[in-house]
């Protein structure tokens, strides 16, 4: 039971909810964990209804060591940890760092501590294109050489990498094994329009901002700064569907449970490996969704980068992964997702 058995913490919020279901889809269990301060139970419901499987759910925060030692570790067996939990907000991250050094670093070793003492082996951590910062050539492979961070967000990105690097350099004898996947820009939500991105309050990524733009909950969306040396002068990233991202963390796992890891802490990049900027995001939200949405081009934002895109050769060829989902559908199911969050027919 334990070796097929995934715990996904953070496993309520937007990432996690989609890669759970992949998961079950690909014939593991899962167990859930999340203290719901980003999520609610509708990422979870969304992933049962989903899947048909009544998965184990803990509300427990991984700050809490004790507690996730006494409702996780000592209640359920499974040798595999796909670690989501995290804050998220690059300009939060700016305006209060502490915050994010607080609960994205102490979550993460608390985690593989409580691995240690339990005897169990693969952690899959969701890193982050952050750590490339501002990178002096593009696209960006694995090897590039990370910048220093341009917000605490990315940085505890970076130290938790480096954690889980000399972790398991450390205690790779007691068979822990890691990879890091540093995800790009995740969007879109799954087909079944039953789970998507469910930001609270006012959205911090731009997918969520665009649909409830277009669903009239917001009145206005911002594009931050069109004076960039880019094509048309916005923001390049690299934006990866969260299904096709989900299907990346089945392949890890099992990378790990099948001991075909080549080391035993790997990095891949997850991403399209294709640029698209911001403008060219909106417009075509607003082509292939047909209507049109209320937008201003607002100053820059501090913490972000001009440009960042994928090389995925390395997860294409040694993880047997790649991105499928086209722009225009990953577009469209984001917005068929906020239609049913609102009853928008």
């Amino acid at each position: 039971m334990g070796k097929k058995t995934v715990l996904v913490s953070g496993g309520a919020g937007y990432i996690g909810s989609h890669t759970a279901v992949e998961l079950i889809n690909a014939g593991l269990n899962v167990v859930v964990a999340d203290n719901l301060s980003n999520s609610d139970m509708s990422g979870v419901e969304g992933v049962r209804k989903i899947t048909g499987v009544d998965v184990p759910f803990i509300n427990v925060d991984c700050c809490d060591k004790e507690a996730f030692r006494r409702e996780v570790f000592e209640k359920y067996e499974f040798d595999s940890v796909i670690h989501f939990a995290a804050y998220k907000a690059v300009g939060e991250s700016v305006a209060d760092p502490m915050k994010y050094y607080r609960n994205n670093l102490l979550s993460f070793m608390n985690i593989i501590d409580l691995m240690r003492e339990h005897d169990r082996h693969n952690i899959v951590f969701s890193s982050s294109a952050t750590v490339y910062g501002e990178a002096d050539e593009l696209p960006v492979t694995e090897q590039t050489p990370r910048k220093p961070a341009t917000s605490a967000y990315g940085n505890t990105k970076q130290m938790c990498e480096d954690i889980l690097r000399d972790s398991v350099a450390a205690y790779g004898a007691e068979g822990l094994k890691g990879i890091a996947l540093r995800y790009f820009n995740p969007i879109g939500a799954h087909p079944s329009a039953l789970i998507g991105e469910l930001p609270r309050g006012v959205p911090q990524n731009l997918v969520p901002f665009i649909t409830q733009t277009a669903a009239g909950v917001r009145e206005c969306l911002s594009v931050f700064g069109d004076d960039y040396n880019t094509p048309d002068g916005s923001c390049l990233r690299d934006y990866i569907d969260v299904v096709d991202l989900a299907k990346a963390h089945v392949v890890a796992i099992k990378r790990m449970i099948d001991e075909k890891s080549k080391e035993n802490y790997e990095i891949f990049n997850v991403g399209t490996g294709r640029a698209v900027s911001v403008l060219e995001l909106v417009n075509t939200f607003e082509r292939v969704n047909e209507l049109k949405l209320n937008y201003k081009v607002a100053p820059r934002r501090p913490g972000d980068v001009v440009a960042i895109w994928a090389d995925t050769t390395f997860a294409n060829e040694e993880l047997g992964w790649k991105a499928e989902r086209s722009l225009d559908d990953t577009l469209r199911s984001a917005w068929a997702w906020e239609k049913n969050v609102r009853g928008i027919k």
